[in-house]
């Protein structure tokens, strides 16, 4: 198959993200939705990925159990744990000493650093779980449903609830407001700038979230199976659609598909580097981690490593740029430095 020219492909992409802007008051199910892909959805998953045909690049530290995501603050290096359900806090200067273990009541869906600690969104147990780094102190907030995600704006916590298809605004522990309206999940929370979005996999979807007002503005379908997203320098949106094989970014002022690159081999990990401006994303059918500069009109592929088996979690180290790899099926986690 032949790609078009860079030029057509983001003049194509412009006008079909023009035709697919609508209202998230539009409700689930109901007839002229624009961003309803199927009858019945579902949520993309990562890819099985096969064994690996080349050794990991960089090193590996040996882990038996399923990585379900990773993070980095500081000098600290986070990884979620799914049996037994834990963070280890590794020392990211010293990768040789022994991590401290963090238990949780659940498995961590997602790790957001914030102002010194860490939020882990515990959807198996219905809890926010705040992490103080480097102690590894951990309290817990009760949330009403599953939380699959969270971020932080103007000092407020914002938590993505799955089921009930909702942004909820924590107000230091507490639930101060609930925003609804259209979404048919609630899989991710993301401030870019000024706005603030939230992804939803089953609609395939991002959506404008107006915390003040309290409600779920414009949307715009994200390809065909979107499943992670990462916010760049530029206030863009930086989307895997798992399904199409594509990387996406989203402008946000207006809300509008830039540009969309094709990116075969199961893209579902993403993680972007400030100071390189690189966007990594994993792609599990080819144990493959790969760098884009995103400075560009497009994504131009700088790095193309081969990584440890189902890669689906990868973070930076902020302060060195080293790029970080979690197993999903057990083989470890893979520390690269370029």
């Amino acid at each position: 198959m032949r790609w078009p020219t860079p030029s057509v492909r983001r003049v194509a992409v412009v006008a079909v993200a023009g035709t697919l802007l609508v209202s998230g008051c539009t409700s689930a199910g109901g007839s002229g939705d624009d961003l309803q892909v199927v009858a019945n959805p579902t949520a993309a998953v990562a890819a099985t990925s096969p064994e690996p045909s080349a050794e990991p690049a960089g090193r590996v530290l040996a882990q038996r159990a399923e990585v379900t995501t990773l993070a980095t603050s500081g000098g600290t290096l986070a990884v979620a744990l799914a049996e037994p359900a834990s963070v280890l806090l590794y020392d990211l200067d010293d990768l040789t000493a022994k991590p401290r273990s963090v238990e949780l009541p659940a498995p961590a869906e997602e790790l957001t650093p914030a102002d010194g600690e860490l939020l882990a969104s515990l959807p198996g147990a219905g809890k926010l779980a705040r992490i103080a780094l480097p102690s590894g102190e951990v309290r817990t907030v009760d949330i009403k449903g599953k939380p699959a995600a969270t971020a932080v704006r103007d000092g407020r916590t914002l938590v993505a609830v799955r089921d009930r298809k909702a942004v909820e605004v924590l107000d230091g522990d507490r639930a101060a407001t609930t925003i609804t309206g259209g979404l048919y999940s609630a899989d991710d929370v993301l401030v870019a700038g000024d706005a603030t979005l939230v992804l939803d996999r089953l609609r395939t979807a991002v959506f404008t979230v107006d915390v003040e007002d309290g409600s779920i503005g414009e949307g715009l379908r994200a390809g065909d199976g979107a499943t992670n997203a990462v916010v760049d320098s530029y206030g863009r949106v930086l989307v895997a659609d798992t399904r199409g094989d594509s990387l996406l970014a989203f402008g946000t002022d207006p809300l509008l598909l830039r540009q969309r690159y094709p990116v075969p081999g199961g893209i579902y990990g993403i993680a972007y580097d400030a100071k390189r401006h690189l966007v990594w994303v994993t792609l599990t059918e080819r144990n493959e981690v790969v760098g884009f500069d995103v400075r560009g009109g497009e994504p131009t592929e700088k790095f193309r490593l081969p990584t440890v088996r189902q890669p689906n979690s990868v973070t930076v180290d902020e302060r060195t740029s080293r790029v970080v790899v979690g197993s999903a099926a057990g083989e470890g986690i893979q520390v690269i430095a370029l």
